[in-house]
């Protein structure tokens, strides 16, 4: 009996991963150009995007057609360019659910470290940390805001998970790492009942103050400055929020902070976690796992881990009925509950 037939190996796949550094930088000239801006008023050809940018004809022909090629613009038989759905929701500067600073974040933070990414495999050490306070607050500073629309479609799915809006008495919401604030500012506006402790390094606190304010949510904030090992997060919060946090701690850490939020609880409340989860024997999902590459570039210990290895952890810490729930970012929260007694 012979050997089952198998395809040829071709170098297609590899050809297109060698390109794949192309996409995000051609976006990112499009937003810095202010092209999808420009066609966010309709079907525009080559020169009436020129004369609306000041970009350089050839260099629009090229790229809007590169973009129309990526499926984020459509090109019409008169050769008129116009904005397909997901660039309309996403990469035009006006619409809350814009996601130009992520882009914008790849480039000029992420990009240079990467080219190091030799170097950091052979010694096993980042360039420089985003966990030492002095490169982390400034690293975080710049683009937190930026990321706000990435995770607000998932708070806003907590509140309704954790049915927020019906809440009869006081909320004491615990914020971790707060960033923007995005956790607990979807919680917040669910209910008049929710009072916020954002947790961060103080040169971050200034956005979280910045974004809470811009919902007009300030006064329900409380600020403690520092890490996340040595701050005080106090007792008797109803909820602990850890948005994308874990995965640039660590193991060690992310168990010692789970302990730590696990006291920080009243009985019954709940611990809420965002991550990108990965499978049970590191298979999959892409995403994840290229997301672990960027936490070996970029933080001491960092990785990525699976809903089993948290939910481990979180019994470690003492919490119960450690679940995921659904939401709307690249993977579903984790939930778990300190007991009442």
């Amino acid at each position: 009996m012979g050997t089952p037939h198998q395809a040829p190996a071709t170098p297609q796949r590899i050809q297109q991963m060698a390109w794949g550094y192309g996409p995000p930088l051609i976006i990112e000239a499009a937003l810095r150009n202010g092209v999808f801006d420009a066609l966010d008023g309709g079907t525009k050809s080559v020169e009436e995007v020129a004369a609306l940018t000041g970009a350089s004809p050839r260099g629009l022909r090229i790229v809007l057609n590169a973009l129309a090629g990526l499926e984020l613009l459509s090109k019409d038989a008169s050769g008129r360019y116009s904005l397909t759905s997901e660039s309309e929701a996403f990469l035009v500067s006006s619409r809350p659910s814009y996601l130009g600073g992520l882009i914008r974040h790849t480039s000029t933070q992420l990009v240079p470290k990467w080219l190091q990414l030799n170097d950091i495999l052979r010694n096993g050490r980042p360039a420089r940390s985003v966990n030492d306070e002095g490169e982390g607050a400034t690293f975080f500073h710049a683009f937190v805001e930026d990321i706000f629309p990435m995770s607000y479609p998932s708070a806003q799915a907590l509140a309704d998970t954790l049915d927020i809006a019906s809440a009869p008495g006081p909320v004491r919401v615990l914020d971790l790492a707060a960033g923007s604030g995005v956790w607990s500012i979807a919680l917040a506006q669910r209910s008049p009942h929710v009072t916020v402790t954002a947790v961060d390094w103080p040169g971050v606190l200034d956005v979280t103050l910045k974004v809470a304010s811009r919902f007009g949510l300030e006064e329900r904030y409380t600020f403690v400055p520092g890490d996340l090992d040595s701050a005080d997060f106090g007792h008797g919060h109803n909820i602990a929020t850890l948005g994308h946090i874990l995965h640039s701690e660590g193991e060690a850490a992310s168990r010692a902070l789970l302990k730590k939020t696990y006291e920080a609880l009243a009985p019954g409340g709940t611990i809420a976690i965002a991550e990108f989860l990965v499978e049970e024997g590191r298979n999959g999902p892409p995403v994840a796992l290229i997301f672990a590459v960027n936490m070996l570039v970029n933080t001491d210990e960092g990785d990525t881990f699976s809903f089993p290895e948290i939910q481990g952890w979180l019994e470690e810490a003492g919490f119960v009925d450690a679940r995921t729930v659904p939401a709307p970012g690249p993977s579903p929260l984790i939930l778990a509950t300190k007991p009442k007694a």
